[in-house]
């Protein structure tokens, strides 16, 4: 029962009677005590670790019966046609069941794992070559096996949660967060992706798309330089000498100063395509070596260029080609954008890498986001596991670091 109030506690002296509705217990109309709002004995996180616990029986019953099956049946039948074909199509049979239990993980236990790359099956080929790809699957493989043992502790879940929920309730939380916890570490152990493999498969299928885009661009080029430059040259030429066989027998001297014509024609165009074999791949380059070829480049700079290539042998062609196309276009660069008054390029090999280093005492500013091809440059040395680093600040100067994968020269 609560005090009533002194008199002292009011000016007038009077005692002051409770006040219904305040936090003594009483109700504001009548006086008549108020019962508390009623509410769960749990909380939603704890009712969700429980609905995932009692689920665990049904859904590793039928993981266990499908996993045994696909193993004893598609294993039984390799020495048959369809031994392999069933048990690749289980294997993609058990990705979709992995997704499911990683579904019901996120959405009741709050485990976030991410789904692993699809198979590329449409770019399998044959059948076999899509089965082989299904029978290496090692996402598939883990799959089976977290059904495969699941069943006890499915049992022992389901039992332990039923029998808490009548029994031990009071501490059916603690329990039903530390069964949660070991199927946290479950799905996270054998339904998470390979961190590592997952990560070097992306960078693949976007080193490979690359490639692509650079291949085509590539193409795109020369046939916009063949079209542009020497094949308009080349239709000049024929006009000319069909023009200069009709004046032939009126007008000799204007025929004769036609033909003159049509040879300065004639080197121009094969300038033109020396050029462009330049710069798809370069005789010096094949014959002579990075050295020779990274020279003639620095020749036709409009800096002064001090070259220096320490190779002890050569690397692949492929390489060597990389290689030579990123000096030539840096240098490209420092002519045109860098306003400066020397360069340097380094070539060198440090264990297993090939490192380039262009250096110029311009005016700086250059940057992967520039605009002057060097976002392309980075895009087509990852293609290969190599690395380009900018360092170019404003005012200059710059330095660009390249590294490429070493690889032998084939004899």
């Amino acid at each position: 029962m609560t005090a009533p109030s002194s008199a002292a506690d009011r000016p007038d002296g009077l005692a002051q009677p409770d006040i219904p509705g305040r936090p003594d217990g009483t109700d504001g109309a009548d006086g008549t005590d108020r019962l508390p709002p009623p509410r769960p004995a749990y909380d939603i996180h704890t009712w969700k670790e429980i609905t995932h616990l009692l689920l665990n029986l049904p859904t590793a019953v039928f993981g266990f019966v499908y996993a045994i099956t696909a193993l004893s049946v598609g294993g039984a039948l390799t020495v048959t046609v369809i031994g392999l074909p069933l048990l690749a199509l289980s294997l993609l049979g058990a990705r979709q069941l992995g997704k499911l239990e990683r579904a019901r993980a996120r959405a009741l236990l709050g485990v976030r794992v991410e789904e692993p790359s699809p198979l590329p099956l449409a770019r399998g080929g044959s059948m076999l070559q899509r089965a082989w790809m299904a029978l290496k699957d090692p996402v598939g493989w883990r799959t089976l096996l977290y059904d495969a043992i699941r069943l006890p502790w499915g049992v022992l879940t389901f039992c332990t949660v039923l029998v808490s929920l009548f029994v031990l309730w009071p501490l059916l939380p603690y329990l039903a967060r530390a069964l949660a916890n070991v199927d946290r570490a479950m799905v996270r152990g054998l339904l998470s992706p390979s961190d590592e493999l997952e990560r070097r498969i992306a960078e693949l299928e976007s080193d490979r798309g690359v490639v692509v885009d650079t291949a085509a661009a590539d193409l795109r080029r020369i046939e916009r330089d063949l079209h542009d430059g020497a094949q308009a040259r080349l239709v000049n030429l024929a006009m000319g000498l069909g023009l200069a066989k009709e004046k032939l027998l009126e007008d000799p001297d204007t025929a004769a100063a036609m033909v003159a014509e049509a040879h300065g024609e004639v080197k121009l165009a094969l300038q033109e395509l020396r050029d462009l074999a330049r710069g798809i791949h370069p005789a010096v380059l094949t014959d002579r070596g990075l050295d020779a070829a990274l020279s003639s480049v620095a020749a036709r700079c409009t800096v002064p260029v001090k070259v220096t290539v320490d190779l002890a042998a050569r690397p692949a062609a492929a390489i060597e080609g990389i290689a030579y196309f990123t000096v030539s276009e840096l240098l490209q660069n420092v002519s045109k954008h860098s306003g400066a008054r020397s360069a340097s390029v380094d070539v060198w090999r440090a264990a297993d890498r090939l490192l380039i280093q262009v250096h110029d005492d311009g005016r700086g500013g250059a940057s992967l986001d520039g605009g002057s091809g060097m976002r392309g440059l980075a895009d087509r040395l990852g293609a290969v596991d190599g690395l380009f680093v900018v360092d170019s600040p404003a005012g200059g100067p710059t330095e660009v670091t390249a590294e490429l994968p070493w690889r032998d020269r084939e004899k």
